[in-house]
């Protein structure tokens, strides 16, 4: 079975109120993209990866107006992918849905919004403590996490818990002074909605769950220097320690050091300086009991990963398509 996690950047400007996938020359949300360049581009993308299950970060809204399985149906169905069905947790403010995107015919997904006494539903409101003096404080998320039940045709089953961690970017900041304000609140807000995952996968763990933590959580370790101000990354607190502690490969690399060489998921234009930053963002943690099943990770990097450069029309359209590459794992089960 194949899982993956892709953010997929714009993804809502893709499609018109009804639903339907807009393939025409007009500008999407992506810089210097077509909608029809991305929507192509993402339709080799999928059709590539050929996942079972995908977890899509900043999926298409679901509103007033506007429904995401309608449009990721009309997707699936657009480039005639065999994961066609999509589940839907939460839905929140922001245009950015978290959805589901499986194959029906190998697999049965239900949104299981679980709870226990530290950890209320995503929906919820959660009181933590960030460990660093000051107490408790009320936590929501913008994007509540997504937790599904995935059994497999033979049986077995996961739990998926699909996330969009709080960006840490002081975004609207003027001076530096307010840069480090916003930055410091940003990532307080991150911190906590870490803690309160890392205690809903404690519970699952406890009831005997298989348990695979994927998507967007705007973080790593080391991305940047406020991280000092709470001693660690909201990676490392999703990820534990001990018996208990998630694995991602990527993750175990980047915590080796700051000299060593680092794997990247992202890459964003940085405007004032003519450049590309890339990053380390998004991620597919397993449990212990997943790690003799899970045969490779891979990350759809156009110029890091062999096979991607190897196949310029697949480069093109992984860099059309969004400003995050996909992450995918194989497991034998």
């Amino acid at each position: 079975m194949r899982l993956a996690t892709y953010n997929v950047e714009w993804f809502d400007d893709l499609f018109s109120k009804r639903g339907e996938l807009l393939i025409d020359d007009h500008w999407s949300g992506r810089r210097d993209v077509t909608r029809a360049q991305q929507a192509e581009a993402l339709g080799m993308v999928f059709t590539a990866m050929d996942a079972d299950a995908v977890m899509i970060i900043e999926a298409p809204d679901t509103g007033i107006r506007r429904d995401t399985r309608r449009a990721l149906h009309s997707f699936a169905e657009a480039f005639d992918l065999r994961a066609r069905e999509v589940l839907v947790g939460f839905v929140n403010d922001t245009q950015q849905e978290i959805a589901l995107l499986y194959d029906p015919d190998v697999l049965t997904a239900r949104h299981v919004p679980g709870h226990s006494a530290d950890a209320p539903r995503f929906d919820g409101t959660a009181q933590i403590d960030l460990g660093i003096g000051d107490g408790e404080e009320a936590v929501i998320f913008s994007k509540p996490p997504l937790e599904v039940e995935l059994t497999v045709a033979g049986g077995r089953s996961l739990r998926l818990l699909g996330a969009h961690l709080k960006s840490k970017a002081p975004h609207g900041a003027q001076g530096a002074a307010e840069v480090r304000r916003l930055a410091i609140a940003n990532r307080r807000k991150q911190l906590a909605q870490a803690i309160w995952l890392r205690r809903r996968v404690d519970a699952l763990l406890q009831d005997g769950e298989s348990v695979v933590v994927l998507g967007d959580l705007n973080d790593g370790p080391g991305v940047d220097e406020y991280e000092n101000v709470f001693g660690r990354s909201s990676v490392e607190v999703i990820l534990g320690d001990g018996e208990t502690a998630l694995y991602d490969p990527h993750a175990s690399e980047a915590l080796r050091g700051k000299l060593t060489p680092q794997p990247t998921t992202a890459r964003f234009y940085i405007e004032p300086e003519k450049r590309y930053l890339q990053a380390l963002l998004d991620y597919i943690m397993v449990s212990q009991d997943l790690r003799e099943v899970a045969q490779g990770w891979r990350i759809w990097h156009p110029f890091e990963d062999a096979r991607c450069w190897q196949a310029p029309d697949l480069c093109s359209a992984l860099l059309a398509a969004s400003d995050h590459f996909p992450v995918t794992l194989d497991l034998a089960i």
